[in-house]
């Protein structure tokens, strides 16, 4: 007699069960929460941040409070939340704004070549020989703590990137043949560029747009926390990672949660931007 072997089917998982797909979940939960609160901070955390308690200073998470209070008895729920507008707005702009700039001097600099790219490029090297950090930092500093400043230094740090990405990808579709059939029909070099040229061009752009935001964040946080961010009542994340330094011994939560937000937020934009970017290969 032969042995019958049965085998039994695999249970096929639920593509919306899969890891993947939860992780981007929880990401797109987590960007949309940051948003929120930036954008109606109120209704999310009601009442003044900047209001202070003295009998409920430094409290620990639980205690009255979610996430505890700081130094001054603010609550620190409410600090993260009314501080995620600065973040987000600084994070934004500074990306939009590099974005801008880079996408011009790329799409320049890859379709003009000769003379106009090996300026441009010696400008973008320039700007990529020191860290962004230091740069972002040397601006800042020279033009003085605030919101527009730390956008235009966090700005000019990450360009030179946008414009390295931009001239690679206006070089490689100059030459195919639409790009030719254009130009040789008698179409005006401005036409040609921004018809043809950048609109088959600018996919690379907007991935690194968006997994930029996150790093825009950062090194803005970073720049609060050297005290170079904008002057206000209620602190941005980088101030409160600073304000809660000399507590770490007794008050932990002053900065933890300030530094948990903002590797949340970061994590969670880096894998949009990475599932923005397969979608766009796959298209």
């Amino acid at each position: 007699m032969t042995a019958v072997t049965a085998t039994l089917p695999r249970r096929r998982v639920p593509p919306w069960l899969s890891s993947n797909r939860i992780m981007l979940c929880v990401a797109g939960v987590i960007v949309l929460l940051t948003l929120a609160a930036a954008l109606v901070p109120g209704v999310l955390a009601p009442g003044d941040p900047a209001a202070l308690h003295p009998d409920q200073v430094l409290r620990g998470p639980g205690q009255g409070t979610l996430l505890g209070t700081d130094q001054y008895g603010r609550s620190v729920l409410a600090l993260l939340v009314h501080g995620a507008r600065t973040a987000v707005v600084i994070g934004l702009s500074s990306v939009a704004l590099a974005a801008t700039a880079g996408t011009v001097l790329g799409l320049l600099a890859g379709y003009l070549g000769g003379i106009v790219d090996s300026a441009l490029g010696r400008l973008v090297d320039i700007l990529m020989c020191f860290p962004g950090v230091l740069l972002a930092l040397v601006i800042t500093a020279g033009l003085g703590a605030s919101r527009l400043n730390l956008v235009l230094g966090v700005a000019v740090a990450t360009m030179p990137v946008f414009a390295r990405v931009m001239r690679g990808q206006v070089m490689a579709v100059r030459g195919r043949l639409f790009v030719q059939a254009a130009r040789a029909t008698g179409l005006r070099r401005t036409r040609v560029l921004l018809r043809h040229v950048l609109p088959n061009a600018i996919a690379p752009v907007v991935v690194l747009a968006t997994v930029s935001v996150g790093t825009s964040i950062v090194l803005a946080a970073s720049l609060s926390f050297l005290g170079l961010g904008p002057s206000s009542d209620v602190p941005d994340w980088g101030q409160l990672l600073s304000s809660g330094q000399p507590y770490l011994a007794n008050a932990w939560w002053v900065s933890t949660f300030p530094g948990l937000a903002l590797t949340l937020v970061v994590i969670s934009v880096s894998l949009l931007g990475d599932w923005l970017r397969d979608r766009m290969d796959r298209e």
